[in-house]
């Protein structure tokens, strides 16, 4: 039993190291200097009282909810039907759409930018069409596009890979009792990709809760949560604030991550 023990140690050890090294230790050291400013501890309570700060992470939020819900709903669809039907250029399709993964942030700001912004498509066309020019991609919409087209690639995998798993015999159990085809999405296939749909999820919301580049790009009239960091450490040098926000959105992802973690388990409904 002692042998059985000490082999434990040693094979949780390097992850032991590894977590302290590069989780605990930052965030302890993140933490102490948010409250060395000169305001101390109450720099992590002018989070919620300052409205610009409020706001942003409100902002933040909101914004990385509404990238998760579109990125699941396209990501759910899309690869659900591209995992079931296999067609010519199938694999060239799921390649194009996972192509956004070798892209920075940047890079995808200069394509919104080309897409929506003061000399792009979107503006050249509805100008074409009905005499005003429409341009969003400095706003908070520009952004939303390009957190949506990084996000799909990140989902859409993780989706098809549990898409195979399913059983389709219980979807023909449930067209045999008479289960309408919207029925059968929502009470089986739905239910059956649960634990996907809530791991990417997860990380679809922290990676744009996170987001830099595209941010940084878009930044016209942005106020997001890293923009704020960014702003607070190189422009003001408030350091303090700037760890004590870094320390927040930090705390903010991992723990929406750990009870992503808990709510998803490790199960669908596998095909026997």
């Amino acid at each position: 039993m002692r042998r059985e023990t000490q082999r434990l140690i040693l094979l949780l050890l390097p992850a032991g190291i590894f977590f302290g090294g590069f989780f605990l230790i930052p965030m302890a050291d993140l933490f102490m200097i948010g409250g060395s400013g000169k305001t101390g501890w109450a720099a992590y309570a002018a989070i919620l009282t300052d409205r610009n700060y409020f706001n942003s992470l409100i902002s933040t939020l909101a914004v990385a909810a509404a990238t998760t819900v579109a990125t699941l709903i396209i990501s759910g669809i899309s690869g659900v039907f591209l995992q079931r039907h296999k067609f010519p250029g199938n694999a060239a399709l799921v390649a194009m759409l996972t192509f956004p993964l070798a892209f920075p942030g940047v890079v995808i700001g200069f394509m919104v930018i080309m897409l929506a912004g003061r000399q792009g498509l979107i503006g050249q066309i509805t100008q074409a069409v009905t005499g005003e020019k429409v341009v969003f991609a400095y706003s908070m919409a520009g952004l939303f596009m390009g957190y949506v087209y990084f996000s799909v690639p990140r989902t859409i995998l993780t989706v098809m890979a549990a898409a195979e798993k399913l059983d389709p015999k219980l979807e023909e159990a449930a067209r045999s009792l008479g289960a309408s085809p919207l029925r059968v999405v929502r009470d089986v296939i739905i239910p059956g990709l649960k634990p996907a749909f809530i791991s990417a999820g997860a990380i679809c919301f922290a990676t744009a809760v996170g987001a830099f580049g595209t941010a940084f790009t878009l930044a016209t009239r942005i106020n997001v949560l890293p923009m704020v960091i960014y702003t607070e450490f190189t422009l003001s040098a408030n350091i303090a604030m700037a760890a004590a926000l870094s320390f927040v959105l930090g705390a903010v992802t991992w723990i929406v991550l750990a009870l992503a973690r808990t709510a998803a388990g490790s199960t669908v409904a596998a095909a026997g």
